[in-house]
């Protein structure tokens, strides 16, 4: 039997309900550990930038743009894969993307140069954006329409959790078995994810009716543009601050390298509060949510400037830097699977594409001010002006609905 699920797309209601509540569980939790698996990769490269600089002979600004590499493949790939995967059963290209992922992650720690590790990184980042905006869809297809937020929010904990035990725990591998031992690692939980994913995700089919034209109407709509916008500006003040978060912490707050796992894991705590409470807020309003977030951002990139150079006083702020940017995170996912109409697959893929753009461009200008002589603190001032950035677009956003809907009604 096929109904139309949460999110506007037909789903097999058979499979869907088969097992009940336990099984819609055990599903999200297969969704999430795949978030879980990509977190741990894309962000233990920010943690291992000195060691990874080491290992193939280059400055910690130019390893910085292995980051910048991940991200370039998430945006590339995003609309590509949803382009040609639209069609595709739901399941079966959730496990032909981890299977992917795998594969590229153990290039990365094969990788025998700078060129090669770059382009490991790039190749490794073309499957992130498809698969959460897929997983998104299916976990949404699952549940009541007013659970909706809820239920993407637990498939993107995956990434905050990861954050909290997978990306400290890497870096600490890392740090004693060597920097590729941590991409090593990551490959593992792919397989894992796979497996989990075959087991407990009910087949879902996918869209029949859609098409690739139909896809790319999304970018038709200066909605969507400016909602990309403001996630790839608003998200990327947070990238600048933590993509030299290890050299900042020894050598601006004079810490020891041992503690940078430390911070590590306050940022992965504040991605699993901001995540949790992003899923409340959107019942709220999503669009209030993200206003709040970008703005909270700017504020606490301030107070990290200030307190960076004295070692722990630090260590809260960056809790709620990436407290306040997961509530965007959630809520530009949910925002995007609304005003992309028809195109879910690709609306929903895009969401990690601009948060690359986001990751790329954050990590990109705090190398180049930390090249320019400002030192590893100033990247806190390019997250605030990112951030800032981030709410003007947004006022734009609601500007330009309140002049569509003015229109509409007259």
């Amino acid at each position: 039997m096929t109904t139309t699920a949460a999110d506007g797309t037909a789903t097999d209601r058979t499979a869907a309900d088969r097992g009940g509540a336990r099984h819609v569980s055990l599903a999200i939790l297969a969704l999430a550990m795949g978030g879980f698996t990509i977190g741990t990769t894309e962000f233990v490269t920010m943690g291992l930038l000195p060691q990874v600089a080491d290992g193939v002979d280059v400055s910690i600004p130019a390893a910085g743009h292995t980051i910048s590499a991940y991200a370039l493949g998430v945006v590339i790939g995003a609309p590509v894969l949803a382009y040609f995967g639209a069609r595709w059963p739901r399941r079966g290209l959730l496990l032909a993307l981890m299977a992917a992922y795998a594969v590229f992650n153990l290039l990365s720690a094969a990788a025998p140069s700078y060129e090669v590790l770059t382009l490991a990184r790039f190749l490794d980042g073309l499957p992130h954006g498809i698969y959460f905006g897929v997983a998104s869809l299916v976990a949404a297809s699952m549940v009541p329409p007013e659970r909706t937020g809820r239920a993407v929010a637990a498939v993107m904990l995956g990434l905050s959790v990861a954050n909290v035990v997978g990306v400290p725990a890497a870096t600490w591998l890392g740090q004693h078995l060597g920097w590729r031992a941590a991409y090593v690692a990551a490959a593992g939980l792919a397989v894992l994810t796979l497996v989990m994913v075959r087991a407990f995700v009910p087949p879902t089919p996918g869209d029949p009716h859609a098409t690739g034209r139909r896809e790319l109407a999304a970018f038709g709509s200066p909605q969507v543009w400016l909602t990309l916008a403001a996630g790839a500006v608003g998200f990327g003040g947070m990238f600048a601050v933590y993509s030299y978060i290890s050299p900042t912490v020894t050598e601006v707050g004079g810490l020891g390298e041992s503690t940078v796992p430390v911070f590590l894991l306050a940022f992965g705590l504040g991605m699993v509060a901001g995540t949790w409470l992003a899923g409340e807020l959107a019942g709220w309003s999503v669009f209030g949510s993200l206003l709040a977030g970008a703005g909270g951002t700017a504020v606490v990139m301030v107070l990290f400037y200030l307190a960076a150079p004295h070692g722990w006083w630090a260590l809260p702020v960056v809790f709620a830097i990436t407290a306040l940017g997961s509530v965007l995170v959630v809520n530009l996912q949910l925002r995007l699977m609304d005003v992309a109409g028809e195109a879910k697959t690709l609306g929903a893929a895009m969401n990690h594409a601009s948060l690359n753009v986001a990751n790329a461009l954050g990590a990109w200008l705090g190398g180049l001010v930390i090249a320019a002589g400002y030192g590893y603190r100033s990247t806190a001032l390019v997250g605030v002006g990112l951030s800032l950035l981030g709410v003007l677009v947004l006022v734009w956003s609601a500007l330009a609905q309140r002049r569509t809907d003015a229109a509409d009604a007259s």
